[in-house]
């Protein structure tokens, strides 16, 4: 996704929707996402769009394949069916 330059200011109504005072935010303001996290700063409302964690499956299937010989960690060890002494 291209970087566009954010616009400087642009005016919007508040409306309520229940109980819960809302602004409809316009389109070049537009977020990424489904969730947002809200702040003040003095008088201002800040809102931030939260970035859902990546999922392992999708982290696992850009690392690619391992390279180099893994370490034989149970060479040590007695077998699983040895009785403990």
């Amino acid at each position: 996704m291209a970087s566009e330059p954010a616009p400087s200011a642009r005016y919007a109504a508040l409306f309520r929707n229940g109980r819960n005072q809302a602004v409809r935010i316009p389109k070049e303001f537009e977020m990424t996402g489904d969730q947002v996290r809200i702040s003040k700063d003095g008088a201002r409302l800040v809102l931030e769009p939260v970035m859902a964690p990546p999922r392992l499956l999708n982290v696992l299937a850009e690392l690619g394949p391992l390279e180099g010989e893994f370490p034989d960690v149970d060479a040590n060890l007695p077998p699983l069916d040895a009785p403990e002494v």
